[in-house]
């Protein structure tokens, strides 16, 4: 497993975590391999509205019908798994308190990797997400072959509960990541657990390292046919306690 090769102690910070954690993150920009936003996109770290702790990073992004580009502001976490691993995956968020709902999806996470060198249509995939659909949670596992893109395919679990805007809500996410009929993938928000499949796959079948992503990714404005709809222009989701390793209590935000 990845994290078998992983240092057994990471400290972030003056703290350091226990061997079965193998990242977190209270909110804070250091301690990302990377943070990223596009165009009027930002990512700031925040003291007045936070789950646990002193700071939080709050996302943001801003429609701009002169942009063809896409809708980012999320920070990385390199090699976060690879085929043949299974990691709990977790943390909270918080959309804002005016969050108008509509037809649009926007992505809250995502396990993506880099693939130009196989000549793909797009440079990077991701495979699985957890998003807001409407009003609804909703999250996915991408399999098959990356080359062609038809050859992929998606399975999704949708319509999973109602988010409520103005409130922290925390999502741990358990998977065992394999490209055949032996993987599984489980979800659970505020505690509850939401789903629960076996016998799946839920990974490409390329075995290359993919990074975790927390942020906001407008994913509509970009990929919907008629691009940008509703009436809010500016969105923005906070995060905090963002955790990964190989037991639950590792990614749930309560429990470090």
């Amino acid at each position: 497993m990845l994290f078998a090769k992983l240092s057994p102690l990471i400290a972030f910070g003056a703290s350091a975590v226990q061997a079965t954690q193998t990242f977190r993150n209270t909110g804070t920009l250091s301690g990302w391999d990377k943070t990223y936003t596009e165009n009027k996109g930002t990512v700031q770290e925040v003291t007045n509205v936070v789950y646990k702790g002193s700071t939080a990073l709050k996302m943001t992004q801003v429609w701009d019908p002169n942009w063809s580009g896409r809708f980012h502001s999320e920070v990385f976490k390199y090699n976060a798994y690879k085929k043949g691993d299974m990691g709990f995956y977790g943390f909270a968020f918080r959309l804002q308190e005016n969050w108008e709902f509509n037809s649009q999806s926007y992505n809250l996470a995502q396990f993506i990797a880099d693939f130009k060198d196989l000549g793909c249509s797009e440079n990077s995939m991701p495979s699985s997400m957890v998003f807001i659909d409407g009003n609804q949670l909703g999250t996915r596992v991408k399999y098959g072959d990356v080359c062609p893109t038809s050859s992929q395919k998606t399975r999704f679990f949708r319509g999973l509960k109602t988010v409520t805007p103005g409130v922290w809500h925390k999502i741990v996410i358990q998977a065992s990541w394999q490209s055949d009929s032996t993987g599984y993938y489980k979800i659970w928000y505020d505690g509850e657990k939401l789903a629960e499949t076996y016998n799946i796959p839920t990974t490409v079948s390329d075995g290359r390292p993919f990074q975790f992503r927390v942020g906001l990714y407008a994913n509509g404005w970009h990929d919907d046919e008629e691009g940008y709809t509703g009436n809010q222009p500016t969105r923005q989701v906070w995060f905090d306690q963002i955790g990964i390793g190989s037991e639950f209590k590792d990614a749930d935000p309560d429990q470090w």
